[in-house]
């Protein structure tokens, strides 16, 4: 079922992610995502989750992540990362995605490849007997080498039955860790998300929405990975 949970999230996140054109608003991908949910018989994960009010997180441009859906149209060159969770028969699924919005320069562009390729630098880390932090050094180092910042302050997270569960797992090797060894069977939502400036970010008025300091561009990727002993299973792949 938890593959199946996963599933879910990744053909509803496809599916709104064909929707974002230029001149859609996000307040409009919201209320596909819950039709969706409906058509699907899931539950949107994030919807009501420690009060947070919407089921995607919609985040544009500067927003990092947690971002609100708005009235507030999409234009070219926009990028809008889509952050998206499902509960299906006890089991979430949770996955996200930066897309375009239209054509977007070559800087925006590089932005999304750096920090997709990120991800799966991290996910190719998720192997039975590596550490937990061989996934975070993978991201960190090639997204730094490439001239971006990682983001600290939000990390990725082990996922089933509920949809945030231990271990932390984050974009980047923290001062005096100690070592977690990876095992079949752990599933881990991997979630690099970087920024074109500073890692520091603010919390807006709103109490949820994170934009960078620096207000640079932002983007961010998610899978949910099992580790299985024949290596990374990514379960929220369309």
């Amino acid at each position: 079922m938890l593959g199946q949970a996963n599933r879910f999230a990744a053909i509803i996140l496809e599916e709104i992610g064909s929707k974002i054109v230029p001149g859609v608003t996000t307040a409009e991908l919201e209320i596909i995502a819950n039709k969706l949910c409906d058509e699907h018989g899931v539950d949107a994960a994030f919807k009501g989750y420690l009060g947070f009010p919407f089921a995607l997180c919609c985040s544009v441009n500067e927003q990092v992540v947690h971002g609100f859906p708005s009235e507030r149209p999409l234009i070219e060159g926009d990028i809008v990362s889509i952050d998206f969770g499902v509960k299906f028969q006890g089991f979430y699924g949770d996955t996200a995605k930066t897309f375009p919005v239209g054509s977007i320069d070559k800087d925006a562009a590089h932005l999304l490849d750096v920090t997709r390729e990120s991800l799966f630098k991290g996910i190719a880390q998720a192997l039975p007997g590596n550490d937990l932090y061989d996934i975070s050094r993978a991201v960190q180092e090639y997204v730094e080498a490439c001239g971006y910042s990682v983001i600290k302050r939000f990390v990725g997270h082990g996922i089933g039955r509920s949809l945030h569960e231990k271990p932390e797992v984050p974009n980047y090797v923290p001062k005096n860790c100690s070592r977690v060894a990876l095992k079949p069977g752990m599933v881990l939502a991997i979630e690099p998300m970087v920024a074109m400036g500073s890692d520091q970010v603010e919390i807006l008025s709103d109490g949820w929405t994170a934009v960078t300091s620096d207000r640079s561009l932002a983007a961010h990727f998610e899978h949910s990975v099992a580790i299985t002993k024949d290596g990374p299973l990514i379960l929220s792949q369309f």
